[in-house]
């Protein structure tokens, strides 16, 4: 594999080629297959080999958030739209996303997992990727731990949860190996396999160039594989603009590179507006809704907010959004006011139009312990707290918006719990924790039983 070499640090610009030596396998990466419909079709065998798409609401005019295996076979993709699924396939069965019942599946998936190989990093509720270590590195040992985790998840989570696995020297390669054969795949990638095995894909296929750095790519006259693995660690610096471009060009080449640990500095709901909500009045108590459910989520992860942002979308592509800056807080009530204060502010010309999709964002993050108590406002703050952990505990008990401040009054069954591609939400913080199982107190533990645990 050719390559580039650096003098002294990341960041020096002198560079010469150089031939590696044999590269060995580090990572293996489990991708499952059309993960939220395998999981219905696990629960409803009905659904078994049925082209299906899952929805987050009941309605022609949503998108499929996914898509069977069945249903790509004939040519559908994620995100289309029920009507144009229903025509382009006129068997496919529409089914609501149940988000809660994907998270219970993913648990158990990663214990299961866990049983092969410990996981080093979960990319996302579908995506997983774990370390081979010296005893597992081998081809054929790597190999032989892929089947076995394969096999694992057929007898103890069902045999609807299809994966595709992919094993390579590092774990952006992994990642692309565990694209190139789905549904039920298994990809080595070694060395003289980089990037031979892939030469026909797009540049876009690799994960972290998306549509902004394909253009940019293309741009400079890199519009293959076979162009972007004859780049040089300059053409990947210009084209994600920093040190970014430098770690994908590195990990292309095979060298291993630890996942970038980030911890979000930024906290948010957003929600497209259901048709009789399409009106600022309604608009308002569902942003109201996002910003409580967000300041509970804050208060889970122990940080404060220095910052609240808001946004709309408008039907005629109109946008607005404003941010104000606060002493860093999680108190509701002081977010509720920056709320309003952020409303006034809106200009009144946009009153005239319809809004379509609202945000709340919280930023400048803070944890817990960075917190300082402000000399004048601390009893305040301290019953505050002591309120606010009575109404989120309340909430975990008995269920969401079982207490809840009354700006959201007439919204508490908008945006429900969602999953996204970058964050698994908690059940139990978002919706109800089932442990409590309707007490204010959680029971004790079970003594230890011979019996398998349902789940």
């Amino acid at each position: 594999m050719r390559g580039e070499k650096r003098f002294g640090g990341v960041f020096d610009t002198a560079i010469e080629t150089w031939e590696s030596d044999d590269v060995p396998l580090r990572y293996l990466t489990i991708d499952f297959n059309s993960f939220f419909a395998s999981v219905e079709q696990q629960e409803r065998p009905e659904l078994r080999g049925k082209p299906v798409g899952i929805v987050p609401v009941m309605a022609e005019t949503t998108g499929c958030v996914a898509i069977s295996i069945e249903a790509k076979q004939q040519g559908l993709k994620r995100n289309m739209r029920v009507s144009e699924a229903r025509e382009r396939c006129p068997g496919i069965v529409i089914v609501e996303a149940r988000p809660e019942l994907y998270i219970a599946y993913h648990r158990r998936l990663k214990e299961v997992v866990e049983t092969c190989l410990p996981i080093w990093k979960t990319q996302s509720i579908d995506e997983m990727t774990c370390q081979l270590t010296g005893t597992y590195a081998p081809r054929e040992k790597a190999v032989a731990v892929a089947r076995k985790m394969k096999k694992a998840i057929t007898a103890q989570v069902g045999e609807c949860l299809r994966s595709s696995i992919g094993i390579a020297s590092t774990w952006l390669l992994a990642k692309v190996a565990s694209d190139l054969e789905k549904p039920d795949g298994l990809v080595v990638l070694e060395d003289e396999d980089v990037p031979a095995r892939f030469l026909d894909h797009e540049i876009e296929d690799i994960a972290g160039i998306g549509p902004n750095i394909g253009k940019r790519l293309r741009s400079q006259g890199i519009d293959t594989m076979e162009k972007l693995f004859d780049a040089t660690i300059r053409d990947f610096r210009l084209a994600w603009g920093g040190v970014v471009g430098e770690r994908t060009w590195r990990l292309l080449h095979g060298e291993d590179l630890p996942f970038p640990q980030q911890e979000s500095s930024q906290l948010g709901h957003g929600h497209v507006l259901p048709p009789a909500k399409r009106s600022h009045a309604a608009a308002l108590t569902v942003f109201h809704r996002l910003l409580q459910k967000a300041a509970m989520r804050l208060r889970h992860s122990g940080r404060y907010a220095g910052a609240l942002g808001v946004s709309i979308d408008y039907v005629n592509d109109l946008h607005w959004s404003d941010e104000l800056k606060l002493t860093e807080t999680q108190d509701t009530l002081l977010l509720t006011r920056a709320l309003m204060t952020l409303r006034e502010r809106r200009p009144e010309r946009y009153n005239r139009h319809t809004p379509l999709r609202i945000g709340v964002m919280l930023s400048g993050l803070i944890d817990l312990r960075m917190h300082t108590l402000e000399l004048f406002d601390q009893p305040a703050e301290k019953s505050h707290d002591r309120l606010f952990e009575a109404v989120d505990h309340l909430n975990k008990v008995l269920g969401k918006n079982t207490v809840y401040f009354g700006g959201a009054h007439g919204a508490t069954k908008d945006a429900p719990m969602r999953i996204a591609f970058t964050r698994i939400p908690e059940p139990e913080v978002e919706e109800i924790d089932r442990s409590y199982e309707g007490r204010l107190k959680k029971p004790s533990k079970a003594p230890p039983s011979s019996e398998p645990e349902a789940w």
